[in-house]
């Protein structure tokens, strides 16, 4: 009986004992100390000049250290420092440059002076740009550096120097160049003395120059901003403006050195993708070692950060919840951070539950797999994902999701009882409870104003409802009857959905990007919310680009728009309706255009205020405005779901501070011994078939031997 086949299956058998066949990652890596993750959408900007959407603030955050961050655990949303010393506290000055008192009017307030003081010996990560020969000048800068190099890791040199005053002034310049395009240009010209000219002669310095030449910042003034000595610099703000410490959270204000910058600028470098865009440069706890943005990315420990510690307080019940187990450890807690892009979220799903990526969304396709929600709604984990040791961590963000109606429109727009009763009625049809139970699994809280929880004026309960949409009943909001939404139309000259004067149907229009998965039951569904008060919705697609410019021309009707907070305060989303930010007339971010006299002389006063009982007030005043005119359908404020494994350790929601990943912590055995488990490979049907093709061979076999022994006689 032949051996061979039978004693090789038993062989594979053996070798998969022990072995995960379907591991995407190297061999070598098993058991290190890495966190697995994906993402789906390409970074475009790595650059913090440019950079200002989500999928790329979640390399940029690791990476850049702007001077202030959020303090992890502590609720609500605290500004501690990063790499100053103390929290900024302004100086205010009048007119005439005279130091005023903390509690001055802010009528009174010309200027406000933040005077920022580094922490010494903080370094930047290694990097050719510091490179120094052995006469002390740049290694790296000549006519031909970029010949025969595709990566940074075509430079076998690096070096690095310490971080300075000078290395934010240069960030500070680089905003208002004109080549970049900093998306907070404008909005920080306003605020920052002098950065309006500084933008007027270096625009003016461009294009006396080619295309690709290097523009050297230390040549122009910034007036508003002064460098005191080598660790000290003071940024003047006009008027009064208490979220400046926000923005100086962002990766807007994080340091760029001048070589790094006069590197990049090299000829030959942009078209090798050697840029800071490319190839970010900072103080951080981790740098970017792999950029492939179409397949992996990869994030590597920083061996020159500066020895923060992970946070020891928080809120109650962190303790418990093992979010203090970490006190005083050196950050960060892991080498490196594998991103690996999953254009599809099936893909996405089944690697999580393999074990493959320690940390998950919940895709609609795979919500019921994963969570239960009871009859008195509450939302807990499937036995499947308990039994794995999976941990639900749940949040309501900080963003608001909106339909807006276009106030310059003839027929949902204005001010007149006429239109605002009207977009009252549309308001109060629209069923965002509805819409949230089917589209978003529950996923969500129906919105009663632009301010989402979290933010200073955001009041739950029957204090902060929209009294125009809803009733309080038996101590829930309640949304008026639909009823109510029709005698409005009435009301409005609209009665049966009709034009009392010419009798013709009312037909509203709905511009929108469109595409996506579900996408065409969303606009049925909405099509038939809209049916209830016998109005005609006609949606018009488009491509982003073109629905940019509708928006931008004030071209359309209604639309569909979302905004995640850049910092919790509600400064930050009433100037979405702020008439001084008309989209049409000024080209800011109110695309409704909507403009009430009384609205924007609250908005002005409210939003220099610190967070007071007045401040309070005035925005409930603002509240009731916005309720009444209804600029907007207000929608929804998305939850967040995020599954994470039992050896992801230190995961806490958070949506201003986006530099968590050095708080986290992986216990790498308890992941490889889980893999092995959920991952074993099934081969018996691999050895069965084996001894099938045996058993076939057999006859053949003993048919040679017989011809082989004939032959011999």
């Amino acid at each position: 009986m032949p051996k061979l086949p039978v004693c090789l299956a038993a062989a594979l058998l053996l070798s998969a004992c022990d072995a995960t066949w379907n591991d995407p990652y190297p061999a070598a890596d098993a058991g290190g100390n890495v966190l697995y993750t994906a993402f789906t959408d390409r970074p475009k900007h790595l650059d913090p000049a440019q950079s200002y959407t989500e999928d790329e603030i979640t390399f940029t955050a690791q990476i850049y250290e702007p001077p202030l961050q959020y303090h992890y655990l502590r609720r609500p949303y605290e500004l501690v420092p990063a790499t100053v010393e103390r929290l900024p506290h302004p100086r205010y000055l009048d007119a005439g440059g005279r130091a005023l008192p903390d509690d001055a009017p802010a009528e009174r307030i010309a200027e406000s002076v933040y005077e920022l003081t580094l922490k010494p010996g903080i370094r930047f990560q290694p990097h050719p740009a510091f490179a120094l020969d052995a006469g002390g000048r740049p290694l790296y800068l000549g006519e031909n550096v970029a010949a025969g190099r595709q990566s940074i890791a075509d430079f076998p040199a690096t070096g690095s120097r310490e971080l300075t005053a000078d290395d934010y002034i240069y960030q500070l310049k680089r905003l208002a160049h004109p080549r970049l395009h900093s998306p907070i240009f404008g909005m920080m010209a306003d605020k920052i003395v002098g950065l309006k000219a500084l933008g007027d002669a270096l625009a003016a310095a461009a294009q006396a120059l080619p295309p690709d030449a290097w523009l050297d910042l230390d040549a122009y003034p910034l007036a508003g901003v002064e460098k005191v000595d080598a660790r000290t610099w003071r940024i003047r703000i006009r008027g009064k403006y208490p979220q400046f410490a926000y923005w100086l959270a962002m990766p807007f204000f994080a340091p760029v050195p001048r070589e790094v910058d006069r590197f990049y600028a090299q000829p030959g470098m942009a078209a090798k993708n050697l840029t800071l865009d490319w190839w970010p440069v900072g103080t951080g706890p981790f740098l970017l070692a792999e950029n492939d943005p179409n397949r992996r990315m990869v994030l590597a420990r920083n061996p020159n950060f500066h020895g923060e510690t992970y946070p020891c307080d928080g809120e109650p019940g962190d303790r418990a919840a093992g979010l203090l187990d970490d006190c005083g450890a050196a950050l960060p807690l892991i080498d490196r951070a594998v991103f690996s892009r999953e254009k599809e979220a099936i893909p996405y799903w089944n690697k999580f539950l393999q074990g493959y990526y320690d940390a998950s969304g919940i895709s609609s396709d795979s919500f019921d797999q994963a969570v239960r929600v009871n009859v008195g709604g509450d939302v807990g984990l499937t036995d499947e994902m308990r039994d794995k040791g999976i941990r639900l961590l749940t949040s309501v963000k900080a963003s608001t999701f909106y339909m807006g109606f276009n106030m310059l429109d003839p027929v949902v727009g204005g001010l007149s009882p006429r239109s605002t009763r009207l977009r009252q009625a549309i308001s109060i049809a629209i069923d965002q409870e509805e819409f949230i139970s089917i589209f978003q699994n529950g996923r969500g809280i129906a919105a009663q104003g632009p301010l989402p929880p979290g933010i200073f004026g955001f009041e739950a309960g029957e204090a902060g409802i929209n009294r125009v949409v809803y009733d309080w009943v038996a101590g829930q909001p309640q949304r008026k009857p639909v009823e109510v939404a029709r005698r409005l139309m009435a009301e409005a000259g609209y009665p049966n959905g009709r034009d009392e004067k010419t009798g013709e149907p009312l037909v509203v229009y709905l511009d929108t990007t469109g595409g996506g998965m579900g996408e065409k039951s969303r606009l049925d569904w909405l099509t038939r919310q809209f049916a209830k008060i016998d109005v005609q919705l006609v949606v018009r697609s488009t491509d982003f680009n073109r629905f940019q410019d509708k928006i931008r021309k004030g071209n359309v009707q209604l639309y569909y728009l979302g905004w995640n907070a850049d910092y919790p305060d509600p400064e930050n989303f009433f100037f979405l309706l702020d008439g001084n930010e008309g989209k049409v007339a000024r080209g800011g971010e109110n695309a409704s255009n909507y403009a009430n006299p009384e609205f924007d002389r609250l908005f002005a006063r409210m939003k220099n205020m610190d967070n007071t009982p007045e401040r309070l007030a005035i925005v409930r005043q603002m509240n009731a405005i916005l309720h009444q005119d209804a600029p907007w359908v207000f929608g929804l404020h998305p939850k967040s779901y995020t599954l994470g494994h039992r050896w992801l350790k230190n995961r806490k929601p958070n949506d201003v501070g986006n530099n968590i990943l050095k708080y986290q912590r992986i216990d790498a055995v308890d992941r490889e011994q889980a893999r092995r488990a959920w991952n074993r490979p099934v081969l018996w049907p691999f050895a069965l078939l084996l001894v099938g093709l045996a058993g076939l061979a057999m006859p053949a076999w003993r048919a040679y031997r017989r011809r082989e022994r004939a032959a011999l006689r």
